[in-house]
């Protein structure tokens, strides 16, 4: 059935298939309404037949959903629609630790311990929890592109194992990992997490597990009835602490196991601090073992050719036959009291002796210093070792290596380090790293005249892919010296996810010599972050800076005027809100500004304008048929007038008739930006200026 596309919950957009298991099909999702990525787990539909199971898994995968842990895979939602039942979690963006295994073979026993003390951790919280995974293996171990452990299908299992005989067979592939009891379908609880567990951390250090065979039921009897073969025995470069943790884990009494994650996290803490310390205890069996019936002395039979078939007599047993010994200890009763009293010492002897042999600790010496002899000088392999050998530390490796520094035969070092009173025990092993002296002339110049062609490909490879391939340009050269010299860059890259090869400085399929040193970039991934940009529209400029500059995001403003929108809000962004994008991406914003609002005033002086002046007055004449009298009385002539109109740009501010004597006329106008200011007097224009109404409140005077 193709789901993609598909719709769960009007809620999952269903966008690819990224994962197949025996139970479920996983799916990459979009949540529509918290708008982010999430994986769906569909179960097949065998499962979903069964109405004990549906109800089982509900309820497991409900009570999962409690945990929250960095090494737990998170739990969001469950659900069904259309006879689909899923469950929604964290989108792990990452490896399981089985592809890894595959892919790289033997880990390295820290890496490999660090990944086992998140698992534990993730258990510890779990089994707090009351929540018991039952299926703990490299297939349910997420590890992320930052290295950290991810466990997944907490309490699924369950559901599983109490289901039907059809659900149990897509499940019995795990079976490499289950504990004893579990295998035997007996009861399971945080111990048979903890066996599974050192089951994983086995097969991490020996790309194997421990019991395997042509059929499930095979391995099953395997991990009832055989026991593992030690780990380091396969990989030698396993410390004695971690070998041991993983047999301690992996007993098949739950009582001699660990108890609990946190004993077993502090174990492997301890481990990565002091790998070759003896520090690990494996329990022994507890008093819950069966009770057995011991004989005492009176019931042992020392003639070993007495009749134990003797016939019994009707209505009561016959007495059996007593040996020799027996009748004589009958007659003499002192002497059987004494016989018994030497046996009871003797057994009490064997017991202390016994107790002794066991728990006495092997003789301890003081650390000899195997570097420097007593003058300083330093010491040869061959002198080291005498020296080893004389005071009983036979238990000792040689390592070598090339030192500019100490001559070819000599001990560059020893671990333990010589400390004065630092006391090992006699069966410590002892490491010694002894030069190989330098990369001489004779070798460089074996380097210089050994060729190699590179790869056709390797930008664009994954950096292990790329690394396997160069160290392999060398393997069938008969000199373990002539090896391909390479560095390698890390550098963050947008573009480029992580690990990738971006850049080597010689060309592809090119012919080079062994003494170049490869110089090759790999990508880190981006710097930045995934971020989600939020909605900014119509708060201030200040709020909306703020807002996306917290998120690591850069901000550009423009400026538009919208009359329609209040002064200084952000009135647009060039990215959609909920769009993810990464940290430090610049991101537009419109702010609208509308101009600053000032009030001009015009004073007009219309005399002044009109440069009019008054007429002087005449006087009055009377006049008779004989004579003109003067009087001196005057008449004013009469003073003109005149339309007087003051516009600021289209409208009108000032309309009104006015004497052309009048020297002040006033009128404001509040506006912003530049308006063209005109006095017109009788409809004619006498005055024309241009004001910029935003320098502020101003006069215009016109005169």
């Amino acid at each position: 059935m193709n789901l993609v596309g598909k719709m769960l919950d009007n809620r999952y957009e269903i966008l690819e298939k990224i994962g197949n298991g025996g139970m479920a099909t996983v799916y990459k999702a979009k949540c529509h309404v918290l708008n982010r990525y999430v994986a769906v787990k569909i179960l097949k539909d065998e499962f979903t037949t069964d109405s004990d199971f549906i109800k089982k898994f509900n309820s497991e995968a409900q009570s999962a959903a409690s945990l929250t842990h960095p090494n737990i895979v998170s739990i969001y939602d469950v659900g069904n629609e259309d006879n689909l039942y899923y469950i929604v979690m964290e989108l792990i963006q990452g490896k399981t630790l089985k592809e890894i295994i595959v892919e790289d073979g033997i880990l390295s026993w820290k890496w490999s311990v660090n990944i086992a003390i998140q698992i534990a951790s993730a258990l510890e919280v779990a089994h707090k929890n009351n929540i018991i995974h039952r299926d703990i293996k490299p297939h349910n171990i997420i590890i992320t592109e930052d290295g950290i452990a991810k466990v997944t299908d907490f309490g699924i299992a369950k559901a599983v194992s109490n289901s039907t005989i059809t659900a149990f067979g897509t499940t019995i592939g795990s079976v490499h990992y289950f504990s004893p009891e579990h295998a035997k379908g007996g009861f399971t609880d945080a111990k048979s997490d903890l066996y599974s567990l050192g089951i994983v951390l086995y097969e991490m250090l020996t790309a194997r597990v421990p019991f395997d065979a042509d059929t499930p039921v095979s391995v099953a009897l395997k991990q009832v009835q055989e026991e593992p073969v030690e780990p380091i025995k396969y990989n030698s470069e396993i410390p004695n602490s971690v070998n041991m943790i993983i047999l301690k884990a992996m007993q098949k009494n739950p009582n001699c196991r660990y108890q609990n994650a946190t004993e077993m996290l502090q174990d492997l803490r301890r481990a990565l601090k002091n790998p070759e310390e003896n520090f690990v205890v494996i329990n022994q069996a507890s008093a819950s073992s069966p009770t057995q019936k011991i004989p005492t002395i009176y019931d042992m039979d020392f003639d070993q050719n007495a009749d134990r078939k003797a016939k019994k007599v009707e209505g009561k047993d016959e007495e059996k036959p007593k040996g020799k010994l027996t009748q004589f200890l009958a007659k003499h009763k002192v002497i059987k009291v004494l016989f018994i009293l030497l046996i009871c010492i003797g057994l009490f002897l064997g017991a202390m002796f016994g107790t002794l042999a066991i728990f006495a600790r092997p003789s301890q010496i003081q650390i000899p210093n195997v570097v420097q002899d007593e003058n300083g000088n330093p010491m040869t392999e061959e002198a080291a070792i005498a020296l080893l050998d004389k005071l009983g530390l036979t238990n000792h490796t040689v390592e070598y290596e090339n030192s500019d520094s100490v001559e070819k035969g000599y001990v560059i070092s020893q671990k333990p380090d010589y400390q004065q009173s630092y006391m090992v025990n006699v069966t410590e092993e002892i490491k010694l790293v002894v030069s190989k002296g330098s990369l001489d002339e004779a070798l460089a110049e074996k380097l210089k005249n050994t060729k190699i062609k590179l790869p056709k490909k390797m930008v664009g490879k994954k950096k292990e892919d790329l690394i396997k391939e160069l160290e392999g340009l060398t393997e069938d050269l008969e000199d373990e010296d002539l090896e391909l010299q390479y560095e390698i860059k890390e550098e963050f890259n947008e573009e480029v996810e992580s690990g990738i090869v971006t850049e080597v400085d010689h060309e592809a399929g090119e012919e080079i010599s062994l003494d170049t040193t490869l110089n090759i970039t790999v990508s880190k991934g981006s710097q930045y972050k995934d971020v989600t940009v939020p909605s900014v529209v119509n708060k201030s400029e200040a709020e909306a800076k703020s807002s996306l500059e917290a998120l690591g995001l850069k901000v550009d403003v423009a400026y538009e005027e919208n009359t329609n929108k209040s002064d200084g809000v952000v009135i647009s962004q060039n990215v959609n809100a909920n769009k993810t994008v990464k940290e430090g991406t610049n991101i537009g914003i419109v702010v609208n500004k509308l101009p600053a609002k000032s009030t001009v005033t015009v004073r007009v002086n219309l005399k002044s304008l009109m440069k009019y002046t008054e007429p002087e007055p005449e006087p009055v004449v009377n006049t008779t048929e004989n004579e003109t009298n003067v009087v001196q009385n005057t008449v004013l002539p009469e003073i003109k007038s005149a339309k007087v109109m003051i516009k600021v740009g289209e409208d009108t501010i000032y309309a009104e008739t006015q004497k052309l004597t009048t020297t002040d006329i006033s009128a404001s106008y509040v506006a912003s930006g530049v308006k063209d200011v005109k006095v017109y007097v009788d409809d004619v224009v006498k005055y024309n200026t241009s004001v910029d109404f935003s320098k502020g409140d101003q006069t215009v005077t016109v005169e």
